[in-house]
């Protein structure tokens, strides 16, 4: 799925894939990585055949200066014209920049990629982590990405902090509003039960959320170890309930709230 923000003068719409912020990957790479995946879900769109060069000039005129210049620019973690935050990192731009760079590498190396140094290298990486797909058609070069991207821990060797922080990105951006509207309606509505039996269909109506978005939720909270989805006595898989089957939600308010505390703790201090 892509989001659309127009640009004036253009031929077509502008495109952001919206599993980009989710998927945690403007987290762990260089700063073109969002115009670089922006250029490529445009070329995604129906009706473009051609190279991500061809995009660039149908757009740009060849050069587009959010992408350092063309594909050939070098990779970067900082703007170069954005006024410098010493207050968030007092040892300046330079020895920001190559801190930054030594952890990449190091990361990129570990799991047997090159280490980019420009936007057509990142563009291969792209490629070769399934990020973005392409195919020679009669017409030219038709690209494609998948719905959902490939997750930056399924690929690198993320150190700890970083993994927590993508954790956190990928709850709040994709689960927490349902988990929210779900445990709203148990506790507002049905005064926090220890379990009630339910369906997918009945909680998308009570929660005003598509029965997907629950199922979504729900997974959450049994993966958070905070409910169980059960049928009889035996455990349910939240991905194989149909809409109307009837289960079991068994919920562990104890653990629930322990854990949610810890998180929004952990979220306010990261802010």
């Amino acid at each position: 799925m892509t989001e659309n923000p127009s640009v004036p003068g253009s031929r077509r719409d502008m495109a952001m894939h919206n599993d980009w912020w989710a998927s945690g990957w403007e987290h762990v790479l260089p700063r073109q990585g969002f115009p670089l995946t922006m250029l490529i879900s445009t070329a995604s769109q129906p009706g473009f055949t051609g190279s991500l060069d061809d995009l660039l000039q149908e757009f740009f005129d060849g050069h587009w200066r959010m992408i350092g210049g063309n594909l050939d620019g070098p990779l970067t973690f900082s703007w170069p014209d954005e006024e410098w935050d010493y207050n968030e990192a007092p040892e300046g731009r330079e020895a920001c920049e190559a801190d930054r760079w030594e952890k990449f590498g190091a990361m990129l190396t570990a799991a047997g990629f090159p280490v980019p140094t420009t936007v057509r290298d990142l563009s291969e990486l792209y490629l070769t982590w399934g990020l973005t797909r392409h195919e020679e058609t009669p017409n030219g070069t038709r690209w494609s990405m998948p719905t959902v991207l490939p997750l930056p821990g399924d690929l690198l060797p993320l150190d700890d902090e970083l993994a927590k922080r993508l954790d956190w990105i990928r709850w709040t951006t994709r689960a927490a509003p349902f988990v929210n509207g779900l445990i709203t309606y148990l506790v507002d509505e049905l005064g926090e039960p220890g379990e009630v039996l339910t369906s997918l269909d009945r909680l998308s109506i009570a929660t005003a959320h598509d029965a997907d978005d629950v199922r979504l939720a729900l997974a959450e909270l049994v993966d958070a170890g905070d409910a169980q989805v059960q049928r009889g006595q035996e455990q349910a898989d939240v991905e194989r309930l149909e809409t109307h089957q009837r289960f079991r939600l068994v919920m562990d308010w104890d653990h629930f709230n322990e854990t949610r505390m810890h998180l929004s703790i952990k979220g306010d201090d990261d802010a």
